[in-house]
């Protein structure tokens, strides 16, 4: 009788484990597959076709950028002024490179920044880009028609990773200062009921210090372009963010680890070519930001990933 239950037990035992096993190897082949400014190898930047064409490929989450119009707008562009790259002015015309104070965006009022076509232009980085005629939408405006096309289509959730472009030292001369940025950017988040599907970004820490402060829910990623001491970097944000979020370059086993225990995703940018995506996802990231999201989703398909 005792031997029998000391095999039940083992079998229960052996049972658990074996459950607990491929529930982790269940959620490790989940992945964040994120469009970079929507799907900027195949579309424009930061615009709603690029979010839409994101979309059909499979994104799980939107990556994108916001600035400050001089109305208050929240407003996706990359730049807080208007790119000679990949815009041209309300004319049709070329902008003139350096010309970046005669069209800041933040001395600039939506109506006006709407006339400006940042759709056109050929770019030699992105052949595939297909071309349009388009401006910088606000982030109302695409959130409400990600989530528009999203229910039409019986889309799972969309993830917003959101990303404000301030640098210390523009304050008040490209984007009003952290306090108001926040406000301003949560203002909409709040609005438009995505608190619970999306993440604020930023390279400046000072956008995080503050609305970790005064929005202690909302998700935050910290953006690293070249230091790559992990520590160094998280003890001069002053916390543990949901997500670090590196050049893809700065990505090793012993940060991956360390987030890891601190429980804290590792979510790469921006990683365009297949060679990469796989060492990353070899090493054990969280999620890809791409350019190319229909060739990192052919990937993680072939290699047994399911979306976030």
């Amino acid at each position: 009788m005792r031997n029998n239950s000391v095999k039940i037990l083992v079998l229960l035992l052996v049972s658990v484990l074996s459950f607990s096993c491929s529930e982790g190897v269940k959620e490790q082949n989940k992945i964040d597959l994120q469009g970079h400014r929507g799907c900027r190898g195949l579309m424009p930047e930061n615009t709603i076709a690029g979010f839409i064409k994101a979309l059909e490929i499979g994104v799980s989450t939107l990556e994108m950028d916001v600035v400050i119009t001089k109305d208050k707008k929240v407003l996706l562009s990359h730049e807080p002024f208007l790119s000679p790259e990949i815009c041209y002015d309300s004319t049709g015309q070329e902008i003139g490179v350096n010309m970046e104070d005669s069209f800041n965006l933040y001395k600039m009022n939506y109506e006006d920044i709407a006339k400006f076509d940042c759709g056109s232009k050929l770019l030699d980085r992105f052949p595939e880009q297909t071309k349009m005629k388009t401006h910088k939408p606000l982030l109302s405006d695409v959130i409400d028609a990600v989530e528009e096309y999203r229910e039409k289509n019986s889309l799972p959730l969309v993830y917003y990773n959101i990303e404000a472009k301030s640098v210390q030292g523009w304050d008040e001369k490209y984007h009003p200062k952290p306090a108001e940025f926040v406000d301003l950017l949560m203002e909409v988040i709040v609005e438009k009921n995505i608190e619970k599907v999306c993440n604020i970004q930023s390279f400046d820490p000072r956008i995080l210090m503050v609305a970790n402060r005064t929005f202690p829910d909302i998700a935050l990623a910290f953006l690293i372009a070249e230091n790559s001491d992990f520590e160094e970097n998280l003890k001069l944000l002053g916390f543990i963010p949901e997500i670090y979020s590196p050049n893809f370059f700065l990505v090793n086993a012993e940060l991956v680890e360390y987030a890891a225990q601190n429980n804290m995703k590792v979510i790469p940018w921006t990683v365009n070519d297949k060679g990469s995506m796989i060492e990353l996802l070899d090493v054990g990231v969280d999620g890809l930001i791409t350019d190319y999201p229909d060739l990192a989703n052919d990937l993680l398909k072939e290699k047994g990933y399911t979306r976030l």
